[in-house]
């Protein structure tokens, strides 16, 4: 019987490629289809549930433009179909919010294969942290919007009176409560790029100057409405976050290690 011959040190074309955990390649993918799955039924049944809350969402968000307009803030409706697609825009963005637990969970379910056990154990605080962070952040967002939506309605000048489509108007609100949300996400990105060991809280803090002028130019570019306020509302929670992070990392994470 003839047998194959294979050079010393080169694997077997016919054996399945291994990665993490001993995990083929198809074996990932498959993890990945099934959390992909899940996250999306997730948002789903939030979207279902957004279109129930959608009234009251809706005022919830046409509070600030209310506050600056007092006499009147009813949306201006320009097309036969968007009173539909504005509800269907409110729908998706409380179903995020609905599904952002299990969104974060099943991704963090994905990458735990690649991690250490004692990293695998701070799942749910991360998690945890991770989503009440994001719901803090936009919840900031949403109470400075008041004045961010007063500046920009008062630089123009008295003689422009503003009357908003809602299109327009939620695009911008939750725009805002997105970029608060992510900003606020900036600790737990830090904190695990230390558990990694891709950082250190010596660099950190050795990079604070730059991290202070750095934050300052991220938070002007991601926020449209350009008020003072609002990029101190930001600006300011952002700066302590990166403090907190390099305590975290030299009192905590670094104590953790000499264990």
């Amino acid at each position: 019987m003839a047998l194959r011959s294979r050079r010393a040190g080169q694997p077997d074309a016919e054996e399945p490629q291994l990665t993490d955990e001993g995990m083929t390649l198809v074996e990932h993918l498959t993890e990945l289809r099934r959390r992909l799955v899940k996250a999306i039924v997730a948002l789903a049944l939030g979207g279902v549930i957004g279109f129930l809350l959608y009234e009251p969402v809706l005022r919830i968000l046409q509070d600030p433009y209310c506050q600056i307009q007092p006499d009147g803030c009813a949306f201006i409706v320009t097309d036969p179909l968007q009173a539909f697609s504005v509800r269907l825009k409110v729908s998706a963005y409380v179903g995020l919010l609905i599904a952002l637990p299990v969104v974060l969970w099943q991704l963090w379910r994905f990458i735990t294969p690649g991690l250490y056990p004692t990293e695998k154990r701070y799942a749910i605080p991360f998690v945890a942290s991770s989503v009440v962070l994001f719901f803090l952040g936009s919840g900031l967002a949403l109470w400075t919007f008041p004045n961010a939506l007063a500046f920009l309605d008062q630089i123009g000048g008295q003689e422009l009176q503003a009357m908003y489509t809602p299109d327009k108007y939620l695009s911008l609100v939750t725009f805002m409560m997105l970029a608060f949300g992510v900003g606020f996400e900036f600790p737990i990105v830090l904190v695990f790029l230390q558990m990694a060991g891709a950082l250190t809280w010596q660099r950190l803090a050795s990079w604070r100057r730059w991290a202070v002028v750095g934050i300052f130019v991220v938070v002007s570019v991601i926020t449209p409405s350009g008020d003072p306020f609002t990029l101190l509302a930001l600006s300011v929670p952002m700066i302590l976050f990166y403090e907190a992070s390099i305590l975290i990392g030299r009192f905590v994470i670094k104590a953790k290690v000499d264990e």
